[in-house]
């Protein structure tokens, strides 16, 4: 009998987890599957938690949150033997998103019972790991403030961007990759491991998670008359159309700043540093997927 552990994270995304235990215990498949549910206290819980298990030999480790406790539970299992399952219960649940694992928690367990199993890449900023995305500039500055909100979902985030987008400049960025430097000004300079960047928009619409490549958006700061176009081309997966934007795909980039800025790691705000080194992990990460 394998040994599978769900680490719930209580506080993510709008919807409530008091009944998670009792919808695992009656949808898993208790045949095939010995469990345990762990509830996170705080940050980095859920990486504890996650190497703990990993360590004992669990077969699967589940994350029961959004992208940032994804990412949480990622940190440790990543190169172990173990597998990553999700029942996304976030705001954006990009990753899930991505992999096109069920929102409904019933049809999220039934992707678990089956059991496929992908090898996929993962990525690190400087020393911080992450799965889906990652960012520096204005969307980290947005991460920084949606942390700090009382609501979570689209809502509450579309508000965030509201509020600081009109005063925010366009920041300066030197940044070597492939050989080449390019120097420039932009709003925000994105890290794409996946295709997604949340509540089902995506930057860089042609990224593969098991391409041993991130997709490296440059985003220029569009007027404001052109936001709902081009929030619309987010939505439709065509923002590589837009001339604000350059793509690159590479796995290695050096991005330097002059000032310390709010870099966004799956939806999750950091301090970075005034150099970011991205880089690819391929393969390093066994997910389960429908």
């Amino acid at each position: 009998m394998k040994q599978i552990v769900f680490i719930v994270n209580p506080n993510s995304g709008i919807f409530s987890k008091d009944n998670i235990h009792e919808v695992i215990g009656a949808h898993l498949d208790k045949n095939r599957f010995e469990y345990q549910v762990k509830y996170t206290e705080g940050p980095g819980h859920a990486t504890e938690l996650s190497k703990e298990w990993a360590g004992k030999g669990a077969d699967v480790v589940v994350a029961v949150g959004g992208d940032g406790s994804v990412n949480e539970v990622a940190r440790g299992l990543v190169f172990s033997t173990t597998s990553l399952g999700i029942i996304p219960a976030g705001s954006g649940n990009g990753l899930a998103h991505h992999l096109k694992i069920p929102l409904i928690r019933k049809k999220a367990i039934e992707v678990i019972n089956i059991g496929n199993t992908k090898q996929i890449d993962t990525a690190c900023m400087n020393e911080h790991l992450f799965v889906s995305i990652a960012g520096i500039g204005f969307d980290g500055k947005v991460a920084r403030k949606f942390s700090q909100e009382g609501f979570r979902g689209f809502v509450a985030y579309l508000k965030v961007v509201t509020e600081l987008y009109p005063g925010y400049k366009p920041k300066k960025y030197e940044i070597e990759l492939n050989g080449q430097k390019i120097v420039t000004k932009a709003l925000f300079v994105a890290f794409a491991n996946s295709d997604q960047f949340g509540f089902q928009t995506s930057i860089a619409p042609n990224a593969k998670i098991d391409d041993g490549l991130i997709d490296v958006a440059i985003v220029k700061k569009p007027q404001l008359i052109e936001i709902p176009f081009l929030a619309g081309l987010l939505f439709w997966r065509k923002i590589d159309k837009s001339n604000h934007i350059q793509i690159f795909k590479t796995d290695d980039v050096l991005v330097k700043t002059k000032k310390n800025r709010w870099a966004n790691l799956d939806g999750e705000p950091i301090k970075a540093g005034k150099e970011l080194r991205v880089k690819v992990n391929p393969n390093s990460l066994n997910v389960i997927i429908p």
